[in-house]
């Protein structure tokens, strides 16, 4: 299958790459020319432009920063589904407003074009080891037609519900996702703050009725994981204006339904004054800092 790979991140270079593995033929394209040449240095072809790359495609992934970017790249003067041959299977894989997901299917199905939003989960380790979770939105046929490509990137996929369904199912994960956060944070915070060992409360708290994500796989503490963002000075992974954007997207689905989310509120208000501090292109796991003694 000829697949366009559209958004060459830490998230969406792994899972293009996975897919060149996979033996599929990759045509691959981001605006950011040190990601095209990390891929390009992996053996995965780099096309000249996104239009250069979706020419011909029979499935066109992207996995890009924000709604607007989305909106730019498909629906703009020039965008892409103009460029998409009738009949081709695209699949945005970019954590993005609902409401712009449907946007693009409705215009998608007008032009003979099959959408479904497949927002992921897993993070970077994730995209790397090809075991994401995928939340799909569109119909059980395009998610069939789809399965074959996402099983090469992630290990669960999940049929959210209609189009725009994954992307609801990815806010509520991602709100939940920043709270922990938040909460692991302040208790291993609150632990260090009494001189207790940051590993033994982690591991306490991990086998405990306090365990989560965030104490399974990505502590928030530098030197307690060594793979983790945190012991690599919160560089790559998920960033946290990344982060403060998804909470946003929650609480402005969460006004829209009429839906109380206090907490999602709360931990998008410490994403925000973290951002504001000068952390926004760290790792999410940084807000720990936030909690901490200063020296």
């Amino acid at each position: 299958m000829k697949i366009a790979f559209i958004g060459l991140g830490n998230m969406g270079g792994p899972m293009a790459l996975n897919l060149h593995k996979a033996g599929h033929s990759v045509s691959a394209f981001d605006l950011s020319s040190a990601a095209c040449d990390a891929l390009r240095a992996q053996g995965v072809p780099i096309a000249d432009s996104a239009a250069g790359a979706v020419a011909g495609a029979d499935a066109v992934i992207s996995m890009l920063p924000a709604s607007a970017h989305v909106e730019s790249l498909y629906l703009g003067d020039g965008g892409l589904l103009a460029k998409i041959a009738p009949g081709a299977l695209v699949i945005d894989s970019s954590t993005i407003a609902a409401a712009t997901s449907r946007k693009l299917a409705e215009a998608g199905a007008a032009r003979g074009i099959a959408v479904i939003d497949a927002p992921v989960s897993g993070g970077t380790g994730g995209a790397i080891a090809g075991t994401l979770t995928f939340m799909v939105g569109g119909s059980e046929a395009d998610l069939e037609r789809a399965r074959p490509l996402l099983e090469k990137m992630g290990a669960n996929i999940f049929h959210a519900g209609g189009a725009g369904a994954g992307q609801t199912a990815k806010i509520c994960n991602n709100m939940l996702l920043g709270i922990l956060m938040i909460g692991t944070s302040e208790a291993i915070a609150l632990g260090v703050a009494n001189g207790l060992d940051p590993k033994v409360l982690s591991e306490i708290m991990r086998r405990s009725s306090g365990g989560n994500w965030a104490l399974e796989k990505y502590n928030p503490l530098p030197g307690v994981m060594e793979n983790a963002p945190a012991s690599k000075g919160y560089a790559g992974g998920f960033g946290t204006d990344l982060m403060l954007k998804d909470l946003g997207l929650a609480q402005e689905n969460a006004a829209a339904v009429k839906a109380a989310t206090p907490l999602g509120g709360m931990a998008r208000n410490l994403y925000a004054a973290h951002s504001l501090a000068g952390h926004g292109g760290l790792d999410f796991s940084s807000v720990i800092k936030l909690f901490q003694k200063p020296g």
